[in-house]
C-alpha cells in the first residue's frame, strides 16, 4: 500500500516538473474565442503563448509541423501578432464590417523563422462621440462584437465605451426629483445623442423612449464585458457640468446657465450648464459614478468634456483654473484612481478664444498624470505643438480623418507617416500614445490602418506598406492593383479632411461655387483617379470583399468629380443661353446620379435602406419604428430643423439617398434653369432654395421603402460605367 502511495506521489510529482518544463502554450480564452470568430475551423492551427516578463507590448509569430505559434504580452498584442500574420502571410483583410466575408487561404502558410514587433506607445485610442451617431447608433451586439474583435486585432486599448449613459442619468435625475417625462425629453433623438453627451443640444428628437434606455443598458453591459476581457480599457463617461434645465425647479438656488447657441438651433433646445462651483455639482458627479460603476464597472478613466463648441461662464484662467479643481475634486471623491480623459478639439476649433494662458489654466489645474488630452485632429494642427507639449500634462497624438461620415476620398498617407515619426521623436516624455478620433467608419480604410500599424514598426516606409496593402486588400499578390494602390498613395491620399468633402451631387444645386457642406474642389487630378479605377478593374474580379468595396467606393469618387466638369458645362450653356445645350447636358446630370446609385447599391454598407431598416429594427411598435426611422433620415439629411445651418453636414454617396433625394433636387434645379432660360427670366435662386427645403422635409417625413440588401455585381457594373464614361472623363481639363 505504501508502495503505490509513493508511486502515485512521484509521479503527481513527475507531472508536475514535465509541465514546468514544456514550453507552456497559452489558455487564454478571449484570444481563442476570437480566433474562431474570425478564422472558424482554422482556428486550431492557430496556437497562443504568452509572453509574461516583458515591459512593453510585443508580439512573436514562428511556425512549426503542425501550428502557427503566436506569441504575445497580452491578449492585444497575441491579437496584433494574428492580425499581421492574416495580412502579410494570408493576404487576408479584417474590415470593421460584420457582414463583410472574410476571405482565408485553403491552407495557413507557414513563417519561416521568427517574426517579432513591439509597440512604439502602450495606449491606442479609438472613436469619438460623433461616431456614435455618425455610424453606431443602430448597432445590435452582433456589429460591436465584431468591431471589438477589429479593435484589438488593430491593438486598440482604449476605447471610448459611451453606449448606454442615457440609462444611467435616467436614473440620477430620477432621484434629483425629475419626473419621467421631464428626463426623457430632456434627451435627444438617438442619432443626435453624441452633441448631447457634449453639451451641445437638449431635446431635439426627444423625447426619447424608455425601451431605448433598457436596450441600450444591455448593450453596454455586453460591449464592456468582452473589451475588458480582451484587456482594453474603455473609456466610460462622468459628469462635466450639463444638466436638464427642468432640475433649477427642484434646486432654485443652483447656479445653472445656458450655454448658448450652437448650430442654428433655436433656444428651447439650447443646453445648461452647472456651474462647478455650485455645492450640487460633486452631488450630481458622485451619483453619477456610483449608479455607473453598480451596473457598468470602472476602469477608472473617464472621458469629461466642459466647454466643447460652447462659451463657458467666463474666460478668465482663474475661473477655468477653479473649474478644472472642482471637476477633478469632484471625480476623485468618488474614485480616487480617476484619471480625466479630455479632447481638446476646442483648443483647436475656438483657438482665438483658448488662448494658451485659459489652456494652461485648466489643463494644470489638474494633478499631473491625473489628466490625459486627445490632440483630436493632429494631421491638421498638433496642439501639442502649439502648448508647450500640453504643459506637461500626457496626450494621445490622434488622426481624425473624417467629418460627419461623409463618403470621400481624404487622408494624407505620408504626411501621417511623416508627423507620426516626428510626435514620436519630438513630443517628449508626456506623448504617451496614438489614436483616431474619426467621425465616421466606412470610409477610407487605409488610412486608419497605417495608423494602427505604424505603432508596431521602427521603419514602416510607405511605399512598402502600400504594397502589402494592396496584396491583401486584392487576396493576391497582383501588379495592376499595386500600381493602382501606389497611385492612390501617392496622387489621391495627399490631401487633409475638412469639413463637407463630398461630391457636388450631394449639396444643394447652385450654378456655380462651393455649395453648403460640399466641396468639389480637389487637390487631385480626376483623370489619375480614373486611371486607377481601370487598374483596378483590369486587375480581373475576385470574391474578395475588400476588392469589390474599392472598385465600389473609387467609381463613385471618380463619377462624381466627374459631374463637376458637367455641371460647369451646364452653367455655360445657362450663361449662352443655349436651350438645347442645357438639356443635354441636364440629361447627362441626371444619368449619371442614376449611374452612381446603381453602382453604390452593390455595397451593404452604402445602403440608405440599411440605415433606416437597421434603425426601425430597435422599435418596439410601429410608433417606435417610426420615430427611429425619422430620426435616422434626419441626422444625413437636415441633420436638424429644415433649412438650418447644418443641413447636409452628413451627406453621403449612399444608394436610395442619392436616387430619391439628391436626384429630384438635380432635376428640380435643372428644370427650372432651362424653363428660366426659354422664358428669357433670371434663375430664381432662392424659390428653388424653399422647394428643396420643402423637398429635403418631405423625405425626412417620409417611409419610402429602399432596398437594405446589396443588389448587383460591383465588378460587372464598375466596368460597365467605366465604359461608358471613358472617353467623357479623359477629355477633362
Amino acid at each position: 500500500m505504501n508502495n503505490n502511495r509513493t508511486y502515485i506521489l512521484w509521479l503527481i510529482i513527475g507531472m508536475i516538473l514535465l509541465l514546468q518544463l514544456t514550453p507552456k502554450l497559452a489558455t487564454a480564452t478571449p484570444i481563442k474565442e476570437l480566433t474562431k470568430r474570425i478564422l472558424k475551423e482554422k482556428s486550431s492551427k492557430i496556437k497562443y503563448r504568452l509572453l509574461r516578463k516583458e515591459t512593453k507590448d510585443i508580439f512573436e509569430i514562428e511556425s512549426n509541423e503542425q501550428y502557427i505559434i503566436i506569441s504575445g504580452n497580452n491578449t492585444i498584442s497575441q491579437a496584433v501578432g494574428l492580425n499581421y500574420y492574416l495580412s502579410n502571410y494570408c493576404k487576408t483583410d479584417i474590415s470593421w464590417f460584420v457582414d463583410d466575408e472574410i476571405h482565408i487561404p485553403t491552407s495557413l502558410p507557414r513563417v519561416e523563422g521568427k517574426i517579432q514587433k513591439s509597440a512604439h506607445v502602450k495606449n491606442r485610442f479609438f472613436l469619438n462621440y460623433c461616431t456614435f451617431g455618425y455610424s453606431l447608433t443602430w448597432w445590435q451586439w452582433r456589429d460591436w462584437e465584431h468591431l471589438i474583435d477589429w479593435m484589438a486585432l488593430n491593438g486598440i486599448t482604449m476605447p471610448l465605451a459611451i453606449t448606454g449613459q442615457e440609462a444611467i442619468w435616467y436614473k440620477v435625475w430620477r432621484s434629483f426629483g425629475l419626473s419621467d417625462i421631464e428626463v426623457r425629453s430632456y434627451f435627444t433623438g438617438p442619432a443626435h445623442l453624441p452633441w448631447h453627451r457634449m453639451s451641445n443640444i437638449d431635446k431635439w428628437g426627444g423625447p426619447l423612449p424608455k425601451s431605448w434606455l433598457d436596450h441600450q443598458m444591455i448593450l453596454q453591459k455586453r460591449i464592456l464585458k468582452r473589451e475588458r476581457a480582451l484587456g482594453m480599457t474603455p473609456i466610460l463617461p462622468a459628469f462635466a457640468g450639463h444638466v436638464p434645465q427642468a432640475i433649477s425647479k427642484q434646486y432654485t438656488e443652483a447656479k445653472i446657465t445656458s450655454l448658448g447657441n450652437w448650430g442654428g438651433f433655436k433656444a428651447n433646445y439650447h443646453s445648461y450648464f452647472l456651474d462647478p462651483l455650485d455645492p450640487l455639482f460633486s452631488k450630481v458627479q458622485q451619483r453619477f459614478l456610483k449608479y455607473q460603476k453598480k451596473y457598468f464597472g470602472t476602469n477608472h478613466y473617464y472621458g469629461i468634456d466642459p466647454f466643447n463648441e460652447v462659451t463657458p461662464p467666463s474666460w478668465e484662467p482663474e475661473y477655468l483654473e477653479t473649474v478644472g479643481k472642482t471637476i477633478y475634486s469632484s471625480l476623485a471623491t468618488s474614485d480616487p484612481k480617476a484619471v480625466w480623459i479630455q479632447m481638446t478639439w476646442m483648443f483647436y476649433y475656438d483657438r482665438h478664444k483658448w488662448t494658451n494662458p485659459r489652456i494652461k489654466a485648466m489643463v494644470r489645474s489638474v494633478p499631473q498624470d491625473k489628466m490625459i488630452l486627445l490632440d483630436y485632429f493632429a494631421e491638421k494642427k498638433e496642439v501639442w505643438r502649439m502648448t508647450d507639449r500640453f504643459f506637461k500634462q500626457p496626450y494621445i497624438w490622434c488622426y481624425l480623418g473624417n467629418f460627419g461620415g461623409g463618403t470621400a476620398l481624404t487622408g494624407d498617407l505620408q504626411k501621417m507617416h511623416d508627423n507620426y515619426q516626428k510626435v514620436i521623436q519630438e513630443g517628449g516624455g508626456n506623448m504617451i500614445g496614438i489614436g483616431s478620433t474619426l467621425e465616421g467608419l466606412d470610409v477610407n480604410p487605409v488610412m486608419y490602418r497605417y495608423l494602427f500599424d505604424l505603432n508596431w514598426s521602427r521603419s514602416l516606409p510607405l511605399k512598402e506598406w502600400i504594397t502589402s496593402w494592396a496584396d491583401l486588400r486584392y487576396g493576391s499578390e497582383n501588379t495592376k492593383y499595386r500600381e493602382a494602390w501606389s497611385i492612390l498613395s501617392s496622387k489621391i491620399y495627399n490631401n487633409v479632411a475638412t469639413f463637407g468633402q463630398s461630391p457636388l451631387i450631394n449639396g444643394r444645386p447652385k450654378l456655380k461655387g462651393r455649395l453648403k457642406w460640399v466641396n468639389h474642389l480637389l487637390s487631385y487630378n480626376n483623370r489619375d483617379l480614373f486611371k486607377v479605377w481601370e487598374l483596378m478593374l483590369q486587375a480581373g474580379d475576385t470574391p474578395v470583399a475588400s476588392y469589390h468595396y474599392d472598385i465600389t467606393n473609387i467609381g463613385r469618387q471618380v463619377l462624381g468629380n466627374h459631374f463637376t466638369t458637367l455641371r460647369n458645362a451646364f452653367a455655360e450653356a445657362y450663361q449662352q443661353e443655349n436651350v438645347s445645350r442645357m438639356e443635354q447636358i441636364g440629361e447627362q446630370m441626371t444619368t449619371l446620379i442614376s449611374d452612381i446609385d446603381r453602382l453604390v447599391q452593390t455595397q451593404s454598407y452604402f445602403l440608405v435602406g440599411k440605415w433606416l431598416e437597421d434603425a426601425k429594427k430597435i422599435g418596439i411598435d410601429q410608433k417606435e419604428r417610426d420615430y427611429y426611422e425619422e430620426n435616422a433620415r434626419n441626422i444625413i439629411t437636415t441633420w436638424g430643423e429644415k433649412n438650418q445651418s447644418l443641413n447636409d453636414y452628413a451627406n453621403r454617396t449612399w444608394s436610395g439617398l442619392t436616387s430619391d433625394l439628391y436626384l429630384k433636387r438635380w432635376e428640380l434645379f435643372i428644370t427650372e434653369a432651362i424653363k428660366a432660360k426659354k422664358e428669357h427670366l433670371d434663375l430664381d435662386q432662392k424659390m428653388i432654395h424653399f422647394q428643396i427645403v420643402a423637398l429635403d422635409d418631405q423625405w425626412v417625413k417620409g417611409h419610402q421603402i429602399y432596398p437594405s440588401k446589396p443588389k448587383g455585381n460591383s465588378y460587372l457594373i464598375a466596368m460597365e460605367l467605366f465604359r461608358k464614361y471613358a472617353t467623357m472623363i479623359r477629355k477633362e481639363k
